[in-house]
């Protein structure tokens, strides 16, 4: 009888099974071909319940595992935990640093000043909020809108890259320094590296100036277009002219 490969879909969610329990500790050794007239090596089975792998696959049941999340110290004042809005399906998603006072006090990203002007950039793009994601590293307001600290990000972290896995977007664009050190690391230079093409698990990743900076330095607001547009093309958007 004729074996028919896995589904794309399929593999794709044994690989977002693996990265969970990697990220848990856990590290199963590749399968091994046997050799011709023996059975290949087989891997040492893991145990998996049924619910902690449902829990890899949709944005609801990761926001229900964190919960009313104590990881870190940022929990001591927040009012409320911003998980992220948008699409489930959005071929673009924002990541953002974290919270500020508006988002913290409505439970939503970005709908502050910067937020404002975030929206205005995507709907130059010929899109809405409803049809991308935003998110944040952290999902919870720093004091007097500091940067995260390491602890902070170290346990924030996982969820917004299983978020990403669960999303899958086309494109992935990172405001600012903060983001984008976070997801590529330390040598990440905001002002050298944006308006580049990175990967992130496969995804393109694009990092530009955070809205709060383009608030504070218009003239940067050019080179931000500029990283859009070539967003825009990986996605298959019409550029228009924008001044």
């Amino acid at each position: 009888m004729m074996q028919h490969a896995p589904s794309g879909g399929l593999i794709e969610r044994l690989k977002m099974v693996l990265d969970h329990y990697r990220e848990l500790g856990f590290d199963p050794p590749p399968v091994r071909s046997g050799r011709a007239g023996r059975a290949p090596a087989r891997t040492p089975a893991i145990k998996v319940e049924k619910k902690e792998v449902h829990r890899l696959f949709t944005l609801e049941d990761l926001r229900q595992e964190i919960g009313d999340c104590r990881r870190c110290k940022l929990h001591q004042g927040r009012k409320h935990l911003v998980f992220g809005e948008g699409a489930p399906d959005a071929s673009l998603v924002f990541v953002g640093e974290g919270p500020g006072r508006d988002e913290d006090l409505t439970g939503r990203p970005f709908v502050g000043a910067a937020g404002e002007l975030l929206t205005r950039i995507i709907a130059a793009m010929g899109l809405t909020r409803e049809e991308v994601y935003i998110c944040n590293i952290v999902k919870c307001r720093p004091p007097r809108n500091r940067d995260p600290e390491k602890d902070e990000v170290e346990a924030c972290l996982p969820f917004l890259k299983r978020q990403l896995r669960i999303l899958r977007p086309k494109v992935i664009c990172v405001l600012g320094r903060v983001a984008g050190c976070s997801l590529l690391g330390g040598a990440f230079k905001i002002s050298v590296d944006r308006g580049r093409w990175f990967d992130f698990e496969g995804i393109p990743l694009m990092p530009t100036y955070h809205p709060a900076f383009l608030l504070r330095n218009q003239s940067a607001k050019r080179q931000v277009w500029e990283d859009v547009q070539k967003i825009m093309g990986r996605l298959g958007l019409e550029v228009k002219r924008h001044d």
